[in-house]
C-alpha cells in the first residue's frame, strides 16, 4: 500500500525560523521552539516590541503634521490675504483661489490614495483571515478524527477485556463444576480460563487510546465513559465532543486539544472581521466625507482613524510573535512532541516516534502484544472446539456455557482485528499530518496576509491622520457661503456656487443695468453696433415709431397704469395723455 506523505516545511516557514533572535538583554539566542522558556519568551517579546517602535513613529509623523496645520497656517494667513484676493480674480469665480485650490486638491488626493490602501489592505486582511480560519479547521477536522480513532481503539479494548472478564467469571466457572469428573475436560476448561486472563492482561497494558475527554466531566468509567465520548458517525466525519473542563488531564488528548481550538478560534475569526469591518467603515466615511465636504464626519472618522491606528500596530505586533513561533514549531515539530512532557505523560517515546514517523523499516512496538494476544485467542479457539468434540455428549448440561464461551470468543476475535488495523501507524500519521498541513501551511499564510493587512492599515490611517486635519480645516464654512446675500430677497434654490460667484462679482463692482429706459436715443452699454436712427417726431411730438419697420424698433417699455401714465405725462410739456396711451397699448 501508498505510504502517507512526509511533511516539508515551507519556504516562509524557513524563512521566518532563520530570523534573528535577541532577549530583552540584547544577546543573541537559539530559535528552538520552546515556550515554556523565559529566555525564548523574550525573543517574542523583543519581536513584538518592533510593532510599538513603529507605533510611535506614526505618532511623531502625525504630530508633526498637526503642528505644521496648526501653527505654520496661521502665521502664513495675514501674508497670503492679498495673494488671495489677487488670485480670486484670475481664478474666474469658481469659489476657491488659486493656491488655495492646488493645496486643497493635493490633500483631497493624498486622503483618496490613503483610503484606496486601506481597502487593499481590507482586501487582504479578509483573504487572511479566512486562509487562518481553514487552517485551523483542518487542525481541529484531523485532531478530532485522531480522538475518534483513539476512542475506537479504547472502545474495542473495553469491549474484549469485559467480554473476556465475563467469560471467565460465567460460562466457564460453570463448565468447571460440570466437569468435575472428566480430567481432560477439566484440564482444557482451565487451560481457557487460564488463556482468558491472560489476553486481559495484556490489552489492559494498551494505554494508547486512554487520553480521552469523556463528556460526563470525569463521571464514570470503563465502556461508559467512552461510549460517551464518541457518535455514530463514522471516522470520515468529524465527531462532535462536548467542551472539556478549564485544564488538559494528565496525557495528551487530541480531544480537548481540539475543543479548546475550536473555541478560541471563532474568538480570533470574530474579532478580525470586527476589524476588518471597522476599517471599511472608516474608509468609506471618509470618502462620503471629501464628497459631501462635511467636516463633522471627517472629524469623527480622524477619532475613529486614530482608534484603527492603534489596533493596527497592536494587531501587527502580536500576530509577528505568533509567526515567528508557529516557524519555529513547524521547522521541527516531531522534536517537540517527543520531548514535551504533555505529550508523551502515559505513552512511552518509543510508541509516539512509531506514529510520528510511520516508516516502512519501523516496526510496531505493539507487535509482540498482539502476536501474543493472537496466539492465547487461537488457543483458546482450539480447547473450545476439543470439548464440543470430546466433553460435549458425555456432559450435555455444559452446552448452553460452552456456546456462551463460543460467542464470546467469536466477538472477541472480530474486535481483535478492528485494534490490529486501528492501531497501524498510517491512520494516525495521515491525522498528524493533515494537521500539520493545516497548521503550518494554510495558518501560516494566513497570519502572514494578515501581518501583511495590519502594516498596510497602519501605513494607511498614518498617512489619513496627516491629510484629514488639511482637507476639513479647508472646506468653507456655512458663514462664508452667506455672508454676502440677503435672505429675504435672494432664491432659496440657487446653489451654493452661484452665491458664491455672485458675492465675487458683487465685489468687483456692480455693472450699469441693461435696460434703462432714457429716450428714443438710448443705445445699450459697451454695445459695438451702430447706434439706432433717431425716428422723426410727428405732428403731435411724439416719435413716429409706424414709419420704422418692426426689426428696427426698440423694445416697448413695461405697460403701466392710467394714473402712473397721468404723472409720468405730468412731468412733461404739453402732455397728450391720450395719445401716450394709444401709444403705449400697442
Amino acid at each position: 500500500m501508498a505510504t502517507v506523505p512526509s511533511y516539508t516545511p515551507s519556504i516562509w516557514v524557513r524563512v521566518c525560523h532563520a530570523l534573528p533572535r535577541l532577549d530583552l538583554t540584547m544577546q543573541m539566542r537559539d530559535n528552538i521552539f520552546t515556550p515554556d522558556s523565559w529566555e525564548y519568551q523574550q525573543t517574542l517579546l523583543v519581536l513584538s516590541s518592533l510593532s510599538a517602535i513603529a507605533l510611535i513613529l506614526s505618532l511623531l509623523v502625525v504630530l508633526s503634521f498637526l503642528i505644521h496645520y496648526c501653527c505654520c497656517h496661521r502665521s502664513d494667513s495675514g501674508n497670503a490675504s492679498d495673494e488671495e484676493e489677487e488670485d480670486d480674480d484670475a481664478s474666474g469665480g469658481h469659489g476657491y483661489s488659486g493656491r488655495k485650490g492646488r493645496g486643497i486638491c493635493c490633500v483631497t488626493w493624498v486622503s483618496v490614495a490613503a483610503v484606496t490602501l486601506c481597502c487593499v489592505a481590507i482586501g487582504v486582511g479578509f483573504y487572511g483571515n479566512s486562509e487562518a480560519n481553514d487552517g485551523m479547521y483542518q487542525l481541529t477536522s484531523s485532531l478530532l478524527t485522531a480522538n475518534y480513532t483513539l476512542a475506537s481503539i479504547d472502545l474495542l479494548v473495553s469491549d474484549m477485556v469485559s467480554g473476556l472478564q465475563q467469560s471467565v467469571s460465567g460460562p466457564l466457572t460453570s463448565m468447571e463444576d460440570l466437569f468435575t469428573g472428566s480430567k481432560p475436560a477439566l484440564v482444557s476448561t482451565r487451560s481457557c480460563r487460564r488463556l482468558s486472563e491472560r489476553v486481559v492482561s495484556l490489552l489492559s497494558s494498551l494505554t494508547l487510546g486512554r487520553a480521552l475527554v469523556p463528556t460526563d466531566g470525569g463521571a464514570g468509567n470503563g465502556s461508559d465513559a467512552i461510549i460517551g465520548a464518541l457518535t455514530p458517525a463514522p471516522p470520515a466525519i468529524t465527531p462532535t465532543l462536548t467542551p472539556a473542563a478549564a485544564s488538559p488531564p494528565g496525557p495528551f488528548s487530541p480531544g480537548w486539544a481540539a475543543n479548546t481550538l475550536m473555541v478560541n478560534e471563532d474568538y480570533r475569526w470574530l474579532s478580525y472581521v470586527l476589524l476588518l469591518l471597522l476599517d471599511l467603515v472608516v474608509c468609506l466615511f471618509i470618502l462620503l466625507g471629501l464628497a459631501k465636504q462635511a467636516r463633522w464626519l471627517l472629524i469623527l472618522m480622524t477619532v475613529l482613524a486614530w482608534l484603527a491606528l492603534f489596533l493596527s500596530w497592536g494587531s501587527l505586533g502580536l500576530e509577528t510573535a505568533t509567526v515567528v513561533a508557529l516557524s519555529d514549531f513547524c521547522s521541527d515539530p516531531n522534536t517537540f512532541v517527543l520531548n514535551s512532557t504533555n505529550f508523551n505523560t502515559g505513552t512511552s517515546t518509543d510508541i509516539l516516534d512509531y506514529y510520528l514517523t510511520c516508516s516502512r523499516s519501523s516496526s510496531s512496538p505493539f507487535q509482540q502484544l498482539l502476536t501474543q494476544s493472537q496466539r492465547a485467542l487461537s488457543s483458546i479457539h482450539s480447547h473450545l472446539s476439543t470439548l464440543e468434540r470430546d466433553a460435549l455428549p458425555r456432559f450435555p448440561k455444559a452446552e448452553k456455557s460452552l456456546r456462551e464461551v463460543q460467542q464470546i470468543l467469536n466477538s472477541t476475535e472480530g474486535n481483535f482485528h478492528q485494534l490490529v488495523a486501528l492501531l497501524n501507524c498510517r491512520g494516525l500519521n495521515k491525522d498528524y499530518i493533515d494537521s500539520l498541513k493545516g497548521l503550518c501551511y494554510d495558518g501560516m499564510e494566513g497570519l502572514l496576509y494578515l501581518s501583511l493587512y495590519s502594516f498596510l492599515s497602519a501605513l494607511a490611517f498614518t498617512a489619513i491622520l496627516c491629510s484629514l486635519p488639511g482637507a476639513w480645516r479647508s472646506f468653507a464654512g456655512d458663514s462664508e457661503d452667506y455672508e454676502d446675500s440677503d435672505s429675504e430677497s435672494e432664491d432659496p434654490f440657487t446653489s451654493h456656487q452661484a452665491r458664491r460667484q455672485t458675492a465675487m462679482g458683487s465685489q468687483r463692482g456692480a455693472l450699469p443695468p441693461f435696460y434703462s429706459y432714457q429716450g428714443a436715443g438710448w443705445t445699450p452699454p459697451f454695445s459695438s453696433a451702430p447706434p439706432l436712427p433717431t425716428p422723426n417726431a410727428s405732428s403731435n411730438g411724439n416719435p413716429g415709431y409706424e414709419s420704422l419697420p418692426l426689426i428696427d424698433r426698440q423694445s416697448p417699455p413695461p405697460s403701466y397704469s392710467p394714473s402712473m401714465l397721468t404723472g409720468y405725462g405730468g412731468s412733461q410739456s404739453n402732455p397728450n395723455p391720450a395719445h401716450s396711451r394709444n401709444l403705449y397699448s400697442r
